[in-house]
């Protein structure tokens, strides 16, 4: 009897590890991890939401969800829209915010119902749901009005939590998820979550991409701007035309695939040929990009930053290397202390902030949220007359940069006396300058050394047991 439950404990203690190895070094699915073609271009557009205070004023500043509309009322033959958060759900006892999802909703209805030949498919992730245990009346009506909606089967992706999601994927994966749930619901206290539901939460893993594209443009973005409580969030986002929508389709067309579907197939045409050279990156290809661009910086080049989460160990330690090499560093970096309604402990940005504040040529500053956040995600490198940006959805993060979430950003260079580049070095200088307003302030303001944070942080970015 002894040697029998040896044999079960040693076979139950194997299936994990099997599935560790399986899902957390697999490959991901083809067409993800996209490092797309190179395309030129004459015009760029750049976007930003800006909550900040003025005179005594909370002002709000926004312009993503606007052009988000307009691309959908623009639309004739396609229309694709992949947006990570695209629900109502908060505390609407203590809040109020625009109604943002269903607005879009309805514009998404309208349109389809106005234009008959058109093709939607609203893409997103299942934590709208909350995985499938609280069905979602706006994508229910979504449905209704005959719009594909994908919820993505997050399974196909590498686990970023291989602790939990081996154990998960061996054996807990097969509890039911119940649209009676017993349980809290983790996203709004008026409804509920089952067991099953919670279990899948745990795997940590997302389709983070916030993409919204028509026949003749699309907008990458950092926004939720289907989320109602990311309303007042401030971002950034990038509308690009011409060929280059051929590879952002692809790499939306990669996650249908994935799950046996796929988009109708659809070609854009190039635009004529400009100074901006642009091209989609997706996934563990932005991670490249940033470290690479970061190591081609030298002495006398400058790097800017704007970003919600810090946490990549190989970015950082880049960035630790560049400084070295005598290059200048600005951070404008979220203080991790606000997340809809709940009080955050400041981890990751504040242990990493105490790290890169070491170095003479990283200069730090904490934008100025008040219950919202900066959830911009970006970084600029201008080296003598170019201007180097990359920006999208994806936070500088192991989770979104190293293959385990779903991301989409842009990867643009262009001269520094293009109108774009100036949109952008202006924001950067307005932001941290307070330029006609408060934005940032010093990094002594949030900026603490404490020995288990720091601890806290480096556990949960090797383990993957964080949400960052």
């Amino acid at each position: 009897m002894k040697k029998t439950m040896k044999i079960i404990c040693c076979i139950l203690l194997i299936i994990p590890l099997l599935m560790w190895n399986a899902h957390a070094l697999k490959d991901v699915p083809e067409g993800l991890s996209m490092d797309g073609n190179v395309y030129y271009a004459d015009q760029l557009e750049f976007l930003t939401d800006l909550t900040y205070e003025k005179n005594g004023t909370r002002v709000h500043e926004q312009q993503l969800f606007k052009r988000g509309l307009q691309i959908i009322n623009e639309a004739e033959k396609v229309l694709v829209v992949d947006l990570f958060l695209f629900n109502d759900d908060y505390n609407h006892s203590t809040s109020t915010f625009d109604n943002r999802a269903e607005q879009l909703t309805d514009a998404l209805i309208e349109k389809k119902e106005a234009t008959k030949d058109l093709h939607v498919t609203v893409i997103t992730d299942p934590i709208n749901s909350a995985y499938q245990s609280s069905p979602s009346l706006l994508l229910q009506r979504l449905k209704e009005a005959g719009i594909d909606v994908v919820e993505t089967d997050l399974t196909k992706l590498k686990d970023s939590n291989p602790l939990y999601s081996s154990v998960w994927r061996s054996y807990l994966q097969w509890i039911p998820t119940s649209t009676n749930g017993l349980f809290p619901n983790a996203f709004n206290k008026d409804k509920k979550m089952s067991l099953g539901a919670y279990l899948d939460l745990v795997n940590f893993k997302a389709n983070h991409r916030k993409v919204l594209l028509n026949d003749h443009e699309a907008l990458i973005a950092s926004a939720n701007i289907s989320h109602d409580g990311s309303s007042l969030h401030s971002n950034i986002g990038f509308v690009v035309q011409g060929a280059i929508l051929n590879d952002l389709y692809a790499s939306e067309n990669a996650i249908l695939k994935m799950m046996g579907q796929s988009l109708p197939k659809h070609t854009f045409t190039q635009q004529a040929d400009g100074e901006i050279e642009t091209k989609i990156i997706t996934e563990g290809a932005i991670g490249n990009v940033l470290v690479n661009t970061v190591k081609r910086a030298n002495k006398g080049d400058a790097i800017q930053i704007g970003v919600f989460y810090l946490a990549d160990r190989p970015f950082i330690n880049e960035l630790k290397a560049a400084a070295k090499r005598g290059v200048s560093i600005q951070l404008v970096l979220d203080a991790n202390r606000d997340a809809f309604g709940l009080k955050k402990n400041g981890i990751p940005n504040r242990p990493v902030a105490a790290e890169l504040s070491k170095e003479p040529s990283i200069d730090i500053r904490w934008y100025d949220t008040k219950g919202e956040q900066y959830h911009s995600k970006f970084l600029l490198l201008k080296q003598g007359d170019e201007l180097t940006v990359v920006g999208g959805s994806a936070n500088f993060t192991k989770r979104n940069l190293r293959d385990f979430n779903l991301e989409t950003d842009l990867y643009a260079k262009l001269p520094v006396e293009h109108d774009t580049a100036q949109q952008l070095l202006t924001y950067y200088n307005q932001i941290w300058n307070n330029i006609d307003g408060n934005y940032t302030v010093s990094y002594e303001t949030y900026g603490e050394k404490i020995w288990w944070k720091t601890v806290l942080y480096h556990i949960q970015e090797f383990t993957g047991l964080s949400t960052f």
